[in-house]
């Protein structure tokens, strides 16, 4: 033993390993000797106790010698594997032993693979195991398409998010103020997909139209009573007016009259079956807000007024041009006495634009100027002058409706003369000083119909009659 020790300091690692199996079998041969020293004992004078002791002994070490001999047979295998590799070492990964062996390395248990072989990644699972019908996965290498049946191809539309709904909703309904179609509304509308934001729609229509005129506020609510049913429920329109009855405080720093306007719209959507009929009810004694409260008794009042519930068509008036001549004319007339009184040409413009009949503004000027014709001094002919330039450099009267306007009193200058004898000469001044004021074209102003004056010569000319 000492001999092979002081060697060993001289030996590699391989060599001191082989020393090491030999230091063993050394081992092994004392053991059988010492095994056959106590089989001559036991025949010689030992009591019992000593006998069922040596044995144990001997048992012990038939199984110490069982582990030697399996840890010299891993040995004995590793150092086969890295034979073909004479630069690897023991620590590296080709000269441990393969990790894919499923059997126990502790000396415990049989041996077997663990769970039967039913366990672990990619295995079968165990034997006999029946397997449901599974859908094939179109991440499947061996996936067929065209083995699965008809292929439906759809467009996905993303959700419209929330940040983006003004900005996509607003040029559809400015654009709808122009056009009136709803039928183009809706279609525009399914091409996007609103999702839970869809009631969303209807609050920001009403609340475009809150800032502009009567006809767009008609035109809102036709839109609404349109789309239910086809894209919006009454629920959500109800979520949608329960919104602006929560904004009002907001709306009202644009829109002074929003709670009137706001309540108009509640009773026509519910005239029109596009808000349940249990609306106002849902409010009752749960309203804190001042604002939304007299929004609420606006549309209260407004349904109390008709015993059945009907359309109230009239609730933003008639609109610009579905309103008759005789009141546009009426209109139009009030509005040139009240100016004549007040003198306030702001007011005046104020009220035409409330008309909204741009194609109708040559009535207007017709009446201005039979007002001038039969008129007694020259206040409402310098009134009327300063009106009708008010208008011109505003765009709100054009060329073609001033034009139309003074050619319309041209022409009806000799009916209109029978009432008023006066009515060339007067109308002669008023066309100059509206010329000079850049009110009308010279050329309108060439136009003017001059009454022919006869005079008589002298007797010498045999009384004849000169133009």
């Amino acid at each position: 033993m000492t001999q092979v020790e002081s060697c060993s300091v001289l030996l590699p690692r391989d060599a001191v390993f082989e020393r090491d199996i030999v230091d063993e079998s050394d081992l092994c041969g004392d053991e059988e000797q010492e095994e056959s020293l106590s089989d001559t004992e036991v025949n010689g004078s030992w009591t019992p106790q000593e006998k069922a002791l040596h044995e144990a002994r001997l048992k012990a070490k038939a199984k110490r010698r069982l582990r030697r001999t399996s840890s010299r047979d891993s040995a004995r295998e590793s150092l086969s594997e890295t034979a073909g590799d004479p630069g690897a070492e023991p620590t590296s990964p080709k000269g441990k032993i393969g990790t894919s062996d499923r059997k126990s390395r502790m000396g415990k248990g049989r041996g077997l693979p663990k769970k039967g072989g039913a366990g672990g990644k990619g295995v079968w699972g165990a034997a006999g195991m029946v397997y449901e019908m599974e859908e094939p996965d179109i991440k499947d290498p061996n996936y067929d398409e065209s083995s699965q049946g008809d292929t439906v191809y759809a467009t996905v539309v993303p959700e419209l998010e929330e940040r983006d709904l003004e900005k996509t909703v607003t040029p559809i309904v400015q654009e709808y103020f122009e056009h009136g179609d709803t039928r183009e509304v809706q279609m525009l509308l399914k091409e996007l997909n609103l999702g839970e934001h869809r009631f969303e729609f209807s609050s920001l229509a009403v609340s475009l139209s809150l800032e502009g005129k009567a006809s767009h506020r008609e035109l809102t609510s036709r839109l609404l009573s349109d789309l239910v049913g086809k894209g919006l429920t009454e629920e959500d329109m109800a979520l949608a007016f329960d919104k602006m009855l929560k904004d009002l405080p907001d709306l009202i720093l644009d829109t002074p009259e929003a709670p009137q306007m706001l309540g108009q719209f509640i009773a026509r959507a519910i005239a029109d079956h596009a808000l349940p009929l249990d609306f106002l009810d849902r409010y009752k004694g749960m309203v804190d807000c001042v604002h939304a409260r007299a929004a609420l008794d606006r549309a209260a009042v407004l349904l109390s007024m008709k015993r059945e519930i009907v359309r109230l068509d009239n609730v933003w008036g008639v609109g610009g041009g579905q309103r008759p001549v005789k009141h546009l004319i009426k209109e139009m007339n009030l509005l040139l006495k009240e100016f004549l009184v007040s003198g306030d040409t702001s007011e005046a413009e104020r009220c035409l634009r409330d008309l909204e009949v741009p194609h109708f503004h040559h009535e207007l000027v017709y009446e201005a100027v039979l007002m001038v014709l039969e008129s007694k001094g020259d206040t409402a002919v310098r009134m009327m002058v300063k009106l009708l330039q008010a208008f011109w450099k505003t765009g709100l009267i054009t060329l073609d409706q001033m034009n139309r306007g003074f050619q319309r009193v041209y022409s009806e200058l000799p009916e209109i003369n029978l009432d008023v004898p006066h009515a060339h000469v007067i109308l002669e001044g008023f066309v100059d000083l509206c010329y000079q004021e850049s009110v009308i074209t010279k050329q309108l102003r060439d136009t003017c119909p001059s009454r022919g004056r006869k005079r008589f010569i002298s007797e010498g000319d045999g009384g004849r009659i000169k133009n």
